[in-house]
């Protein structure tokens, strides 16, 4: 039995050759339009292209949209390729991370963390404890720095 060349590839890797490491980041799978299960799958994936330095801006949104299927997000994914196949010039990175997180995140998940990061206190928890967990809130409520650090003096001890 001949090997194929993905064969081979993948026993280089296994034993370390090629000057390339192993992956060490999972692919993160399909996205099906949970939006309970976007922030988790938006992180996967980030890490995802990272892992395997998926720079190009075009690469890294046919990525993205390869991994999306069933529903609204198969209609939406072809109408993001049509549109990647009529553009002479590479999309704008931000602008589409901004459109799928605004399509397909939880919109309730920042009002529940801006509500919890106002009624967050430190109490007699730990310091570090109490800026990591102030930090998440604040990052999924989306606060501006200045509001923040508004809430994080008055919620401190």
């Amino acid at each position: 039995m001949s090997e194929t060349p993905a064969m081979m590839a993948e026993v280089s890797q296994e034993n370390g050759q090629a000057g390339l490491p192993k992956n060490m980041v999972p692919d993160p799978g399909w996205f099906d339009g949970d939006w309970m299960k976007f922030e988790d799958w938006w992180r996967r994936i980030q890490l995802f292209l990272k892992s395997n330095r998926v720079i190009k801006t075009n690469d890294r949104i046919t990525a993205i949209l390869a991994r999306l299927r069933g529903g609204v997000m198969g209609i939406y994914a072809q109408k993001k390729l049509n549109e990647l196949d009529k553009e002479l010039e590479t999309q704008n990175w931000d602008d589409f991370v901004k459109e799928i997180k605004m399509t397909f995140s939880n919109k309730s998940k920042a009002a529940d963390a801006e509500w919890k990061i106002k009624m967050f206190k430190q109490k007699k928890r730990n310091t570090v404890d109490f800026i990591i967990e102030f930090e998440a809130l604040a990052i999924k409520a989306d606060t501006d720095e200045l509001h923040t650090i508004f809430l994080l003096k008055k919620n401190a001890r």
